[in-house]
Formats: C-alpha cells, structure tokens, sequence
C-alpha cells in the first residue's frame, strides 16, 4: 500500500499470550472468547505487528515488538512465540536491513511496543537500530522512568534508557507532524502520553492506534483492556477517533490482533462495529 510518499509494510514480529480478563476488562468471558479462545491459563493470543515505512530518503519503523533475550520465566509467563516471525528477519523478508533503518517511532515503552529497540551487545543493551532516531512522548517517557505500582511490570527500563543515553530518542511534546504524511496522535487513556500514527494523503487514512484499540474484536465502546490507567479516558478517545474513522473513511491497523491486520468501521443502532477487515494492506 502507497500512502503519499510511502510504501506502507506490516512487520510481524511473533505472538504473545495475555490474560483474556485483562486485555477485555469489563466483558464476560462468555462474550469475548468467541472471537478470542483462552488456553489453560487464560491466555489469548496476541500479535505484534509492526509497520515499515519507506520513501526515497526515510526507513521508519513503527514500534519493535517484544524484542529478545528475555528469561524463561518471563517467556513462559507471557507465552512468547518468535518461531514463525522475528522483527529482524521480518524485516530481511522485506528486503530491509537493520542498519537502513532511519527512524523508529514507538507508541509507548511497555515491554511488548518497544522491547525490540534495543539488543544484547557486548553485555549490554544496545539499540537495535544504530543508524536511527527514535521517538517517543516526553510525558510517556517521563512516566516509563517512574511508572505506577500498578502498572510498573511492563516497564523494563534496560530496554529503552539505552536510547537516551546514546542520544538518539528525540522527546515529542503533543500532537505534532512528523512530516507531510506523519502525524503524532496523544491519547492517554491506556498509559499516560501513549501515541498513535496517522498515515494519511488527500485520498487516504490509515490509523495504527496501538493499544487504544489492540484488536478488532476492541473496537465496541465498552471493550476496554483492564490494563488502562484511565478506562474513562479510553471510553471518551475512542468515541472521538472512531467517530472521525467513520466520518473520513479511515483504516484501522490493529498491532495486536493475530488475524485481522486492519478494519474499516461503521456505526449502527448498536454502536460501533467492524465494517470490512483486511487480512493484509492492499
């Protein structure tokens, strides 16, 4: 898919299992297992799906996936599965090496947006993408540093620091341009300063909404993951933003769900509802 001056990619970076109760908050199980079967513990698989795009001069990578290197205990916990697609070997499939990346944006610096940013090197983690600027809200960074005990457990801070301390994670304030075609969207209702990306030209959208909405099966008002800090604040975000999707037309990348890569929505007496689902962008 072209966009403006992009050729837009998704990048599959593996698979990850997390409570089914946690990613749906408030709906019954009865109801969201339907789309969304739970293993023995609970666990329903999630995607990692990362997108790539490139024009003559840029190379940007948006969010990294789990990454690597983690402990079993970790591993086992969230179930991770790296066996059918890896972030570097996603990204070789396309004809792309890690050095050409230019730059990196990241939704947030929960463990499974951004583990990818940084690798073992000599000991020690190192960015990924040597050659790249890497960006992130500063409100969400400041946050990431100092997190909740509610919520510091999917914060690894060996993970991302490494960006700042080699100078190269660039601190957005807000919604902001990142050019013609690249928009830095805030919501903060999952995390605090927790972006998306509006991809968009005079004829198309698409919206990589990270975890406002991780799957298509979120996209009903009332699935809001257990996770987010504020539901209330998710609640009011996606009424504004799938209002807007509907009313323009906009295509939603879902960066969690391991079936659905995007959808086009619609409102109905009901609410609002998956209109047509794309297994891939086209």
């Amino acid at each position: 898919m072209k966009i403006g001056k992009y050729k837009i990619n998704t990048v599959d970076t593996g698979t990850l299992g997390l409570d089914g109760g946690a990613m749906f908050g408030v709906i019954p199980k009865v109801l969201w297992e339907r789309t969304n079967p739970a293993d023995e513990k609970n666990r329903i698989t999630l995607g990692m799906r990362c997108l790539l795009l490139q024009s003559d001069s840029k190379k940007i990578l948006v969010d990294t996936g789990v990454g690597d290197h983690w402990d079993s205990k970790i591993s086992k916990i969230y179930r991770m599965d790296k066996s059918e697609s890896e972030l570097i070997r996603s990204l070789n499939k396309l004809g792309i090496k890690h050095d050409e990346i230019t730059d990196v944006i990241l939704t947030h610096m929960h463990f499974d947006h951004t583990g990818g940013a940084t690798k073992l090197e000599n000991d020690k983690m190192a960015p990924t993408f040597p050659n790249a600027t890497y960006y992130i809200q500063k409100e969400h960074f400041n946050w990431a540093k100092n997190p909740s005990d509610r919520d510091k457990a999917s914060f690894f801070p060996e993970r991302f620091l490494p960006l700042a301390e080699k100078g190269i994670l660039k601190l957005i304030n807000g919604n902001e341009n990142f050019d013609d075609n690249i928009q830095f969207m805030v919501t903060n209702g999952h995390t605090f300063g927790h972006q998306m990306i509006k991809i968009s030209d005079s004829s198309n959208t698409l919206l990589y909404c990270g975890d406002l909405m991780p799957t298509a099966s979120h996209v009903p008002l009332p699935y809001i993951m257990g996770y987010d800090l504020q539901p209330l604040v998710t609640l009011d975000e996606k009424k504004k933003y799938l209002s807007e999707a509907v009313e323009e037309n906009w295509r939603i990348i879902f960066e969690h769900d391991p079936f659905t890569t995007a959808a086009t929505v619609t409102k109905t007496g009901k609410g609002f509802v998956v209109k047509e689902k794309f297994d891939e962008l086209i």
